[in-house]
């Protein structure tokens, strides 16, 4: 017995011993893709970025092509075929990142550290991770039952403006029977999540007017309109206090979804997130249902800084997440019928001073292009089995299910008008700081994640 025992502890130890330098590789070559800028307003290093997938790939002995369309990044595309094979699995990430604003970060974004357990910097788990883990999965020597396809895009954190003509121009090259979407964190429970849709979103920048210049505002204040307060009872007209959208006929579309199964985690957030009270619905309900956020406002200035005056205007960014049936054009609509109902002017150029003193309120609507509608998939189709079968084998429980994540990827597109079927299955820690500072990547989120696409890799059929 003793023998035996001696036996398999030596077996381990070889094991360990063997695993360290191939994770050591691994972590080499993710900070080395992590130390370079990945902004995709930065043409140069995004390009950058592109030539380093591409160079990953062909160390594998894997030719990856860069696509392009006029004025957008590269997008990478590799295919593994396998003899025989029916059907084509593609494999979705992106390689830009949020910008970033350098004083709020402990560490460079882009000079990577690992402390705690972690690795920190600039797309760690947004979404640099997934390529890695897929390139890593694909090292472990698997053999394919379907064709792989791996699509890596350049400015989903830009809104993906240029998807959808990447889609139509490249029809043969990016078809595919299956898209895995890797993209986002895991349940907030730590456990892996697979989900089968995501909310649309719509932007909008709402600039509402004062005086044509700054007045002060001892001799005119209550008297001349505050732009501030103005923004701030309009911001108040059409969302209250528990997060429920007041503009007229604004839930008309909504679909209803059944919530889903999944653990009860709200407790735990609100410690970690320091807050002594949720708004108004559950946390799986608020991912359900559409949302207004107000993401910003400017005008004037705090503190030390601040002064006397009535400005002349004041701005706020605001995002309004969709879900089925709902479009941009149609939320955007009610928007606009809801603002101009209070008596405001709707404009969508800045106005002269001659439109704003011919109405008593002005209102300047910018709605960014790159919106998109929601998207929904059954998470009891056959495909949608064969891949929750798959991760619950390799992970030895059943992932979290969700109808849809809270934010907004442009699934539509991959669904196209044949409704290929979407599944998003994400691998960074739920906090991981995306989109903010001091991103990072939980490492053994790293190494659970190369698991699961190997599992996939070799599973699906």
């Amino acid at each position: 017995m003793k023998r035996v025992l001696l036996l398999m502890l030596s077996m381990l130890i070889a094991i360990a011993i063997h695993a360290q330098p191939a994770r050591q590789a691994v972590i080499d070559e993710f900070t080395s893709f992590l130390a370079i800028p990945n902004v995709a307003s930065d043409t140069a290093n995004i390009e950058r970025n592109a030539d380093v997938v591409v160079a990953m790939f062909a160390k594998r002995g894997i030719e990856a092509k860069r696509l392009r369309v006029d004025g957008a990044p590269s997008l990478v595309v590799a295919d593994l075929p396998a003899p025989g094979a029916k059907r084509t699995v593609v494999f979705y990430a992106h390689y830009d990142g949020q910008p970033v604003d350098l004083k709020q970060w402990t560490n460079p974004p882009w000079s990577p550290v690992i402390r705690d357990g972690r690795i920190w910097a600039r797309s760690a788990g947004d979404d640099k991770a997934a390529i890695i883990a897929m390139l890593a999965a694909l090292d472990a020597g698997v053999h394919p039952h379907v064709n792989l396809k791996f699509v890596f895009e350049g400015e989903e954190e830009a809104g993906s403006p240029h998807l959808a003509a990447y889609l139509a121009k490249y029809a043969d090259a990016l078809r595919g029977d299956v898209w895995m979407l890797c993209d986002g964190p895991v349940h907030q429970s730590r456990r892996m999540l697979l989900f089968f849709g995501a909310r649309g979103v719509t932007d909008l920048e709402l600039t509402v007017y004062g005086p044509i210049k700054g007045l002060h505002d001892g001799h005119y204040g209550n008297w001349v309109p505050n732009p501030i307060v103005m923004l701030t009872h309009l911001i108040d007209s059409m969302r209250d206090d528990d997060g429920h959208i007041l503009i007229d006929g604004f839930y008309d579309d909504v679909v209803h979804t059944d919530m889903p199964d999944a653990p009860n985690v709200e407790d735990d957030l609100k410690k970690e997130f320091a807050i002594g009270r949720t708004e108004g619905k559950s946390l799986y309900e608020q991912i359900l249902l559409p949302a207004l956020n107000v993401r910003g406002i400017a005008s004037g200035r705090i503190g030390a800084q601040a002064s006397n005056t009535i400005n002349t205007e004041a701005t706020a960014s605001i995002d309004f997440r969709l879900v089925p049936d709902e479009t941009p054009e149609s939320v955007q609509l009610r928007v606009e019928r809801h603002i101009a109902k209070l008596g405001y002017f709707i404009v969508h150029d800045a106005p002269d001073a001659v439109t704003r003193a011919a109405h008593a309120r002005v209102a300047r609507l910018v709605w960014d292009k790159s919106g998109y509608p929601p998207a929904r998939m059954s998470a009891d189709a056959p495909v949608s089995r064969e891949v929750i079968d798959i991760v619950t084998a390799a992970i030895g429980a059943k992932p979290v299910i969700l109808p849809s994540l809270g934010g907004s990827i442009p699934m539509y597109l991959f669904q196209g008008t044949n409704h290929t079927p979407v599944i998003g299955l994400p691998i960074a820690n739920h906090d991981d700081n995306q989109h903010a500072a001091d991103e990072n990547l939980r490492l053994q989120n790293l190494w659970d994640g190369i698991e699961v696409y190997k599992a996939l890799f070799a599973g699906m059929k």
